[in-house]
């Protein structure tokens, strides 16, 4: 079996991955998760995917492909795994997170009901962690619902252990009261504190399934930076379902390049990439 080339943009990607096969990928990606990849992603489809060829010690992306398709392999999670992006950070796009304080503290001040939130890309948690540590330092009851369709961030985000350089950008007061740092084999390490742990959970769920798990309605929907691989005709069908599940005066949140709640009629703008849920 001949050796496969490195990754990291090959010059000879375009030849390995040729149109054919990197057809049949964009449409099962889309067909799998809904995501509408450019033909401008072929050089991150090939660097992505080689290390599944290498996993299943394959060598051509045809065979790899065959692989995915069949029902008797469990090879389509991984595969759609390796083509979600997943940038992420603590406190990423921070003035969302001014806004939601803001909400938060309200809430607390009137003693109202524990505030509801959903991270509905959660990707490796940090999104889901900072919507926990915003809602303890208001003092406002809560919790914090994480969802993705990567089953692989998913078990990042449910463990709240990074690397320290992860966490490196929050104040030192912010770090030390909600991680605890590792020692000994763990060195470099942070955890999430039981305190945040108590507050969130964390599921599997594609934005593009038409049936989601029944729930009740929330006061905060964070959906960043995900609507850019859905077409316009779902990203429409999509806002329908995440006014039905805001609380009227509920907040909406979306990624800094984002405005497609703007014409909806059920949301106004409220900040910067922020919306708030009007009428009913």
């Amino acid at each position: 079996m001949s050796a496969l080339p490195d990754a990291l943009d090959f010059p000879g990607a375009s030849a390995l991955l040729n149109d054919r096969d990197f057809a049949t990928v964009r449409e099962l990606i889309a067909q799998y998760a809904g995501i509408k990849l450019s033909l401008q992603k072929r050089n991150m489809v090939y660097n992505r995917l080689l290390r599944r060829l290498r996993a299943r010690n394959v060598t051509s992306f045809s065979e790899y492909l065959e692989l995915v398709v069949r029902d008797d392999c469990d090879e389509r999670e991984a595969f759609v795994n390796a083509l979600t992006t997943n940038l992420t950070a603590f406190f990423r796009e921070p003035h969302h997170f001014e806004l939601l304080l803001a909400h938060a503290q309200q809430r607390a001040a009137r003693r109202g009901p524990p505030l509801r939130c959903w991270s509905s890309a959660c990707s490796t948690g940090e999104e889901a962690w900072s919507i926990a540590m915003v809602l303890r330092e208001a003092n406002c009851p809560g919790e914090v619902l994480g969802t993705d369709i990567d089953t692989d961030v998913l078990n990042t985000a449910r463990a709240g252990v990074y690397r320290m350089e992860r966490a490196a950008s929050l104040p030192i007061e912010r770090l030390r009261k909600h991680f605890l740092r590792g020692a000994g084999a763990n060195d470099g390490l942070v955890s999430v504190r039981p305190e945040l742990r108590s507050l969130v959970r964390f599921g599997q769920l594609n934005l593009q399934s038409p049936v989601w798990p029944a729930q009740e309605r929330f006061d905060v929907i964070f959906c960043r930076n995900v609507v850019i691989y859905f077409d316009r005709d779902f990203q429409k069908k999509l806002l329908d379902r995440l006014a039905g599940l805001l609380v009227p005066g509920g907040l909406l949140m979306v990624g800094h390049s984002e405005s497609f709640p703007a014409a909806h009629p059920g949301f106004r703008s409220c900040g910067r990439t922020a919306y708030e849920r009007v009428g009913g």
